[in-house]
């Protein structure tokens, strides 16, 4: 099972180099907050795994501020729903593309969650989609996606700002290319003023005929924080 991970930054300034087949692109700049590093936009593509499985990358940002490639990790799938983690404060809303398929078919749920620097989940975007195939087409198909995200006590936190999900395709396709995407903006104790952070989420999750299917990530991020972390996944 092959896998690719690509980090691109957002900046025009930007240091490329080559790593095993993996490009890495980041950049610098002053930072008016301490250990707060310039923006990127951080890229997982998995083929999905067997039934029963699962697969999962992360990317760390480094002391240097340069994003640092995790191993693709396999192993069975959890028990665990769509959503994968929990946080003290967690406010959550989903939107429904088109009608799932029957239970009885194909199955596959996706995870793209931004962590900070102290385990906790900041922001995440999951998606859940269930197809049938029959006679070399996919018959049926339809894709749920959820957005979570971090509040403080404070009435204070991350929020989300906009979302939206689509299927290209939901009954006697060929294939059915599904996407989700996710904006989530910071304002709290790290930033009073809301103009710093924003972590930008999109899923996008490609059904095919023959019941085998793949996954992709993006994640973009205004400006990140030593210690944060990306995790993305399916299974």
């Amino acid at each position: 099972m092959n896998s690719r991970l690509s980090v691109a930054a957002v900046s025009a300034v930007s240091l490329v180099a080559l790593m095993g087949g993996t490009t890495v692109a980041t950049a610098q700049e002053s930072d008016p907050v301490p250990k707060s590093c310039d923006g990127v936009r951080l890229t997982g593509e998995l083929p999905a795994p067997a039934p029963g499985q699962a697969v999962s990358g992360q990317i760390t940002i480094g002391p240097d501020c340069e994003p640092e490639l995790g191993s693709v990790r396999r192993g069975p799938a959890s028990d665990r729903p769509a959503r994968t983690a929990t946080t003290a404060t967690t406010t959550a809303t989903t939107t429904a593309t088109t009608a799932a398929a029957t239970a009885a078919g194909h199955q596959l749920r996706g995870w793209n969650e931004m962590y900070d620097c102290c385990n906790i989940r900041m922001t995440g975007l999951y998606t859940a989609s269930s197809w049938d195939t029959a006679d070399g087409r996919v018959t049926t198909a339809g894709t749920t996606a959820t957005q979570e995200w971090n509040r403080e006590p404070w009435d204070a936190g991350w929020s989300l700002t906009s979302q939206t999900a689509k299927d290209d395709c939901a009954t006697d396709c060929a294939e059915v290319n599904s996407e989700a995407h996710a904006d989530f903006a910071y304002q709290g104790v790290f930033d009073p003023t809301g103009d710093w952070y924003d972590n930008t989420h999109h899923s996008y999750v490609q059904l095919t005929a023959d019941g085998t299917a793949s996954c992709r990530f993006d994640v973009e991020l205004r400006h990140t924080f030593v210690g944060w972390n990306w995790r993305y996944g399916c299974e």
